[in-house]
């Protein structure tokens, strides 16, 4: 009987934290939304050539309402909206959290995107965070489990992607951006911390020309300083201010 005891006891503690972790997944996910007040900044800042020319850091700011805009059991989609001058909104991003997702789409380059199976056992208690662009096409997609400690909530994943926004209209010197996304989420708003490395990718192999640091800092702040984004925008409220 005693050997019996042990294997259901051991079974019953994993199946008690199974089921403690997704209401901690959920809430570190919601902690994203809210009125958030945003720095957006990029640095390059090396390079295995050492004849490259590090291009000029970029640093943009401004308020983005973020709410759950639709909500299952084991989905959550977040909507970014920006905030400029108080008065114009402009849908920004989104962002679909699923709970062990095991159908990923993996980036190559061009428009070439590849579907990717996972099995159940490899995404248990991950969520896979699908990023979306304006016009909903996507940016990237990964997957990875939320850890909680010391008053903080933490995802982090490593996967290939277009280039940004901020340079597919001005490089052509790389093809791929391999994002390392850390977020980490606090009670005052949460931190999207990236280390990113910019990927020349050809029939040849590839071959990384320069790392980049990015810091995006979400401070939340009173839901009224968003309100031309609610407005312009039905959605559903994220418990938050």
């Amino acid at each position: 009987m005693k050997k019996l005891l042990f294997p259901l006891a051991l079974g019953t503690a994993l199946l008690t934290s199974a089921l403690a972790q997704k209401p901690l997944d959920l809430k570190a996910i919601k902690g994203q939304c809210g009125c958030q007040a945003v720095t957006f900044k990029y640095a390059e800042t090396f390079s295995p050539n050492p004849e490259y020319k590090f291009k000029d850091r970029k640093e943009l700011g401004g308020l983005e309402w973020v709410f759950v805009d639709e909500e299952t059991p084991s989905k959550l989609v977040l909507m970014h909206l920006l905030v400029i001058n108080d008065s114009t909104v402009i849908k920004h991003w989104r962002e679909d959290w699923s709970y062990e997702n095991t159908a990923l789409l993996a980036y190559q380059q061009g428009k070439i995107w590849n579907n990717t199976l996972k099995t159940k056992p490899e995404v248990k208690d991950q969520w896979t965070q699908k990023v979306f662009e304006v016009d909903d096409s996507p940016r990237y997609e990964g997957t990875a489990t939320w850890n909680h400690a010391d008053g903080r909530h933490t995802w982090e994943n490593t996967t290939d992607a277009p280039l940004p926004r901020r340079e597919y209209t001005t490089r052509s010197d790389y093809t791929v951006l391999r994002r390392t996304n850390r977020i980490v989420v606090s009670e005052t708003g949460y931190l999207h911390d990236q280390d990113n490395a910019k990927v020349l990718r050809n029939d040849e192999g590839e071959t990384v020309i320069a790392y980049e640091k990015g810091i995006n800092d979400y401070r939340r702040v009173p839901a009224t300083a968003c309100q031309a984004a609610q407005i312009w925008w039905t959605c559903e409220p994220c418990g938050t201010n």
